[in-house]
């Protein structure tokens, strides 16, 4: 006799027949069973058989070689979905993370909302940047002159992005006076021609502080001798890093003033517009659209970089795809699990059948064991998925230290981070998913063993 005895409870079931199952709770009090299991053991025996039956055949597992067996590819499914989901959170994670960083750097040279005119010039620059600042999300607004044209030192030559701005206005609209490393960019003047290069740009050039280089513009004059090209010399002021490869070695700025000049325009190309919420340059778009008077093309953000946004979606959307499968896998692994649970158990299910459950009940008892599989798993690949993510700054590091690597070497990437956002919207889709495909594992193993014959199953027992 054990320390605690076990009593057999009653339970009625649909009416239909009385089914004995073991009450697991002590009757002796004074055996000092813990607080915790008492209390667990209580909730599981008010519980429906069905419930309680699916829960002792998920923990069951000591009593025969079979059983133990049984419980451990049980182990290994929940582990295979708690792995998955926690590999697809992080990898989403670190996917989101690198989206951001490097649409704040592309956003920290373009702005959210551009206003151009039509005509490509914006006379009335000052009467739209009014306009625009009556819609409450308008925070910032600056004039550009944009030209593509020639940079040129000794023999090397470069093409390049001109950009003609006011340095007091500019950094309402953009980050660009606070990534300059060398120089400063209010030593645009007007008059003095000189000219902030992006460091790949000025590295290309093998420029400095101080050197002068020369710009081709575009616009051609007409001499005896035919047309040549228009050119002029800019003193380097500054060098700024934006840290997008892009940016760093097309881009020049030069005061408004003097681009006027070169360009030969008579108006900005148009207004830059910096909004509260980038996310919402979209909608600010469309409802400066139905404001603005005159002549005038509004863009967003968005618009201006359609390629490089829609290759990340699909990148996403595949490598979301691709690591399902890995749930996927191990969600079906449930199918085996309770294939040979259902084989294992035929002489159990015939008993309840005889004494009164119905197929719906015995169906409903192993898809119970299933689904507990993959909740568990579910829960514990969220955990770790979420842990991970939110410390990828501290695992990385310590990791690179300890093999003595680098992942993301800095002479090679511009991020010599792994960067990571962690968007809980994306922790519900991936739980749901691997819920869903952890109870669709389930289906056929409980019809099977909804099906099982009584008279059958027992006939050799």
């Amino acid at each position: 006799m054990s320390h605690a005895a076990l009593y057999g409870k009653l339970l009625a079931f649909d009416g239909l027949a009385i089914v004995f199952i073991p009450d697991p709770s002590p009757v002796f009090a004074g055996e000092g069973e813990p607080l915790l299991r008492s209390v667990s053991l209580s909730f599981i025996k008010n519980l429906p058989f069905e419930w309680q039956v699916g829960l002792r055949y998920t923990r069951a597992g000591k009593r025969s070689a079979r059983n133990s067996f049984i419980s451990f590819i049980s182990l290994i499914s929940m582990a295979g979905i708690a792995l998955g989901v926690a590999a697809l959170i992080v990898v989403l994670s670190v996917m989101n993370g690198f989206q951001k960083e490097v649409r704040d750097r592309m956003l920290s040279v373009l702005s959210h909302v551009e206003v151009l005119g039509a005509s490509g010039t914006l006379p009335n620059w000052e009467t739209i940047a009014k306009e625009a600042f009556q819609d409450k999300e308008v925070k910032g607004a600056a004039p550009y002159v944009l030209a593509q044209s020639m940079l040129i030192r000794d023999d090397n030559m470069h093409g390049a992005i001109v950009r003609g701005v006011l340095p007091q206005e500019e950094p309402k609209v953009s980050d660009v006076a606070s990534q300059v490393r060398q120089g400063n960019f209010n030593d645009l003047k007007p008059g003095e021609f000189n000219i902030v290069l992006g460091s790949e740009l000025a590295r290309g050039l093998q420029v400095q502080l101080g050197d002068k280089v020369t710009l081709a513009a575009p616009q051609g004059q007409v001499t005896p001798a035919g047309v040549l090209p228009r050119l002029k010399p800019f003193t380097v002021v500054g060098i700024f890093e934006a840290g997008h490869y892009e940016y760093d070695s097309t881009f020049a700025f030069i005061h408004m003033d003097d681009a006027l000049k070169m360009f030969r325009m008579d108006a900005p190309s148009g207004l830059r517009l910096k909004i509260a919420d980038m996310q919402r340059a979209p909608q600010v778009a469309l409802d400066l659209s139905r404001i603005l008077t005159g002549d005038v093309l509004i863009r967003d953000w968005s618009k201006q970089n359609r390629n490089w946004f829609a290759a990340v979606q699909t990148e996403k959307t595949m490598m979301f795809l691709i690591l399902t499968l890995i749930i996927a896998v191990a969600a079906f692994n449930l199918v085996s699990t309770l294939v040979m649970t259902v084989t294992d158990k035929q002489a159990d299910i015939a008993i309840l059948r005889t004494l009164g459950a119905s197929p719906r009940s015995v169906m409903k008892i192993f898809m119970i064991q299933g689904a507990l599989v993959g909740l568990i798993g579910t829960a514990i690949g969220v955990a770790m998925g979420v842990i991970v993510a939110l410390n990828v700054d501290v695992i990385v590091p310590f990791i690179e230290h300890l093999l003595g690597v680098q992942f993301l070497p800095r002479d090679i990437y511009l991020i010599s981070a792994l960067p990571s956002d962690l968007r809980w919207p994306d922790v519900g889709v991936i739980g749901s998913v691997a819920v869903v495909l952890a109870f669709v594992a389930t289906l056929y193993p409980s019809w099977w063993a909804a099906r099982v014959k009584p008279a059958e199953a027992l006939r050799y027992e």
